[in-house]
C-alpha cells in the first residue's frame, strides 16, 4: 500500500469524519479531543508527569531520553500492538499528538519500524482546536439561525430532527437542557462541546446549506456553556413556535422523562439498581427547583411523585405521573417560558404544531442563500 502523506486539511477530516488516534496522555484526552479521535496514549499521565520535570529541570535531550527509558521493552511493545490495532481498523485516519512534534513523531516512526506507514496531522491538536474555534466564530457571523421554540414538553426535540438542517445542541451536550434534564451517562467536557459543535456546524455549512434550526436553550445546557457570540445571535435570531395541547405534553414528558429514562437507568445498572437511580433522578430533579417552587408547593408535587412512583413500582402503571407532571408545567414552566416570550415579541415567523412548523421550515428553506 502507497503511504499517505501528512495532512492540513483539517476541514475534510471533520467533514468526512475521518478517524484520527490521539497519542497524547490520557488526562490530555479527557479534557478535550474530537468527535472521530480515541485515545492510544504514547505515554501514561505519570510518565508524561515525570518527563515534563525533566524537561523544565534538565532540557529536551535528557527529557527524551527519560521517554526512551519509560517507555520500553514489553511497555513500548503493548503501545505498538494498540496503535496497529487501531490502523489495522482505520487504514484511512491520521495520528496527531499536542502540537505535531515530538510525541506524534516518535509514534510515526516505532509504527513505521513495525513495518507500517501511518501519516500524522500536521500541527496536531492544537492546530485542529485553532482551526474549530475560528471556523465557528465565523460560521455564527454568517449562518442564518432559526430558533425552535415552545413550551417544556412540546417535543421539540423531535421536531428539530424534522427540519431541513438542524443542528442538536441538546445531543451534543447529552442532556435535555432542564433541571430534569441530566442523562443516564455524563456530559462531555466543556471543549468537547465546543468541539463537536463547531464540527456539527461545518457540517451544516457545507454538506446541507440555508438556514440552521437550533432549539431556543438558555447559556447552559446542564454544565456545558454556549459560547457567548452564539449564544448571541440565537438571542436575535427569528422563531418557530411550536404549540401541543396539555394532553400531549404531558405524554410526552411521561415517555421521555419516566419511561425512557427508567429503561436507560436499567440498561445502565440493572433492574434493582437501574429502579433506585431513576427513583433518585427524579426526586432529586424536583428538589433542585425547590426554592423556585416555593417550600409548600415543592412538598406536595414532591409527594404526588413518591405516589406515582410507589404506583409505578407496585403495578408497572406510569399514569400517576400525569398528576405531577401536569400540575409542574401549569405551575413552573409555562410562567417562566411565557414570560420568556413576551420578551422576544416581533421575531416570530410560525406558531402551529408539528405538521404546520416542519411543513413552514421545508416551504422556506433554500439551501443556496
Amino acid at each position: 500500500m502507497a503511504s499517505r502523506p501528512d495532512t492540513s486539511d483539517y476541514l475534510n477530516l471533520f467533514l468526512s469524519d475521518v478517524p484520527l488516534m490521539d497519542v497524547r496522555a490520557p488526562v490530555e484526552f479527557s479534557k478535550g479531543s474530537f468527535p472521530n479521535a480515541e485515545n492510544a496514549p504514547l505515554m501514561n499521565d505519570g510518565e508524561r508527569h515525570r518527563v515534563g520535570i525533566c524537561y523544565k529541570e534538565k532540557g529536551q535531550d535528557k527529557a527524551i531520553e527519560l521517554g526512551h527509558q519509560l517507555v520500553a521493552g514489553d511497555v513500548k511493545a503493548q503501545r505498538i500492538e494498540a496503535w496497529k490495532r487501531f490502523v489495522a481498523r482505520h487504514p484511512d485516519g491520521y495520528l496527531f499528538c499536542f502540537r505535531g512534534g515530538l510525541r506524534s513523531r516518535l509514534t510515526q516512526q516505532w509504527i513505521k519500524d513495525a513495518g507500517i506507514d501511518y501519516p500524522l496531522v500536521k500541527g496536531g491538536y492544537k492546530a485542529l482546536r485553532r482551526f474549530l474555534i475560528d471556523s465557528l466564530d465565523q460560521l455564527i457571523d454568517s449562518e442564518d439561525f432559526r430558533i425552535l421554540s415552545g413550551r417544556t414538553g412540546t417535543g421539540k426535540t423531535r421536531v428539530l430532527m424534522d427540519l431541513p438542517n438542524p443542528v442538536d445542541l441538546e445531543g451534543l451536550a447529552n442532556h435535555r437542557g432542564s433541571s430534569f434534564g441530566r442523562q443516564v451517562t455524563p456530559q462531555p467536557s466543556q471543549i468537547d462541546f465546543e468541539n463537536h459543535l463547531a464540527v456539527a456546524m461545518l457540517k451544516a455549512h457545507h454538506q446541507v446549506g440555508g438556514p440552521v434550526y437550533l432549539e431556543d436553550e438558555s447559556r447552559l445546557i446542564g454544565r456545558c456553556a454556549l459560547p457567548e457570540h452564539f449564544r448571541a445571535r440565537m438571542s436575535e435570531s427569528p422563531l418557530l413556535i411550536l404549540e401541543q395541547p396539555m394532553a400531549e405534553r404531558v405524554d410526552i414528558i411521561r415517555t421521555d422523562y419516566v419511561e425512557h429514562m427508567l429503561a436507560d437507568y436499567i440498561g445502565r445498572d440493572d433492574e434493582e439498581a437501574g429502579w433506585l437511580n431513576f427513583r433518585d433522578y427524579l426526586l432529586s430533579a424536583i428538589d433542585r427547583i425547590r426554592k423556585r417552587l416555593g417550600g409548600a408547593r415543592h412538598q406536595e408535587l414532591r409527594a404526588l411523585m413518591e405516589q406515582a412512583l410507589e404506583q409505578q413500582e407496585r403495578t408497572g402503571d406510569t399514569s400517576g405521573h400525569h398528576l405531577w407532571i401536569e400540575a409542574l408545567l401549569t405551575d413552573y414552566y409555562d410562567p417562566m417560558y411565557d414570560y420568556q416570550l413576551s420578551q422576544k415579541q416581533g421575531r416570530i415567523l410560525v406558531r402551529g404544531g408539528p405538521d404546520e412548523i416542519t411543513a413552514y421550515a421545508r416551504e422556506h428553506h433554500n439551501p443556496y442563500n
